[in-house]
């Protein structure tokens, strides 16, 4: 019985001894990481100090802070980061110091768990960065203008002749670390709507369409031309601009901006509807035909405006009607509305 005791203690004694070497073995290596880690820690922050500082320094170009508050917001970032270096190398140290006492497998499992974080920073990153979505909805007068005719003299109603827009719009800043000049592009539809004046409507007649007098008293006459197009505008104006560690973040709210550019598309149809009394009943018409309109829609158009609302005109280079018609170009202009 005492050999067996002795041989216990004499592999427990062993045992100690190998644990203790290996645990002195780890020592100078986990050392070295944490001389390493303490390096990183100094250069992540001199990083994040410097775009810090860069950022106060384009608001203060921008005129958006006085130059008293780039100082003092300088002097605060200097400090955070100052702070941010004592508190993370003091967290590293005592990180080490916890790991030696409790063995690796607490320590893999405590890298593995960093390392999980550090891809899902680094998918943040690429989310974060440069095209964002918007739901476009415009609506405002409309008129069709012969050449070299004027709104006072047009053969439709001022107020009564209007259109609507409804569509999806990209935005993707043209440089990577500026977004005064942005990219906007998308797909819309464009319903623009004219009521002719003088109790008339339109009447295709061949190759032809033309304003005719309707027999009776019309209530109502417009007619709608519905169109598929693809707007492209360049955007200018200023931002804010926000870093975390998840990426870099610019934002338009509150800030002014001017959109120049144009669209491209298609007609998907044209209707008119007649409104008028004949033998004291109401009587509503919808009429649908080819109406001779051009198939390929194309113009210029512009905005300028503020945060999410803007100004908004835009015109047709193409006519509305095909040769030999008179060639009378859509125009427009109203409010538009970006949303987030």
């Amino acid at each position: 019985m005492k050999i067996i005791t002795i041989c216990v203690s004499i592999f427990l004694l062993s045992f100690g001894m190998q644990a203790l070497q290996a645990q002195e073995e780890k020592v100078p290596q986990k050392t070295e990481q944490l001389e390493q880690q303490k390096e990183q820690i100094i250069t992540e922050e001199k990083a994040a100090l410097k775009k810090s500082l860069e950022a106060i320094s384009l608001q203060l170009e921008n005129r958006e802070i006085s130059p008293g508050e780039a100082d003092r917001l300088r002097e605060e970032a200097a400090k955070k980061h100052a702070l941010n270096i004592e508190n993370r190398l003091a967290i590293a140290e005592n990180e080490v110091a916890w790991q030696l006492r409790n063995g690796e497998e607490i320590t893999e499992k405590r890298e593995k768990s960093i390392d999980s974080d550090k891809e899902k920073e680094e998918e943040c990153k690429i989310r974060s960065n440069r095209t964002t979505s918007q739901l476009v909805i415009a609506a405002g007068f409309n008129n069709a203008l012969k050449d070299g005719q004027s709104l006072n003299d047009s053969d439709f109603k001022l107020g009564g002749s209007r259109f609507f827009e409804l569509g999806i719009a990209w935005r993707t800043r043209v440089f990577e670390d500026s977004n005064w000049l942005r990219l906007r592009y998308g797909i819309s539809f464009q319903f623009n709507g004219l009521k002719p004046t003088d109790n008339r409507y339109f009447v295709e007649d061949g190759n032809l369409t033309v304003l005719e007098v309707y027999p009776l008293d019309l209530e109502k006459s417009k007619f709608k031309m519905d169109n598929l197009v693809i707007p492209l505008h360049f955007e200018f104006g200023p931002s804010n601009k926000s870093e975390t560690d998840k990426g870099t973040w610019f934002y338009t709210d509150k800030k002014f901006k001017i959109g120049l550019g144009g669209f491209v598309g298609i007609n998907i149809g044209e209707r008119q509807k007649l409104k008028y009394e004949e033998n004291g009943d109401n009587v509503k018409r919808k009429l649908k035909g080819d109406y001779n309109t051009n198939d390929l829609i194309y113009g210029l158009s512009g905005y300028i405006g503020w945060g999410n609302t803007s100004l908004y005109a835009k015109y047709d280079l193409n006519p509305i009607f095909k040769d030999p018609n008179l060639e009378l170009n859509n125009i427009s202009l109203g409010l538009r509305f970006d949303l987030d």
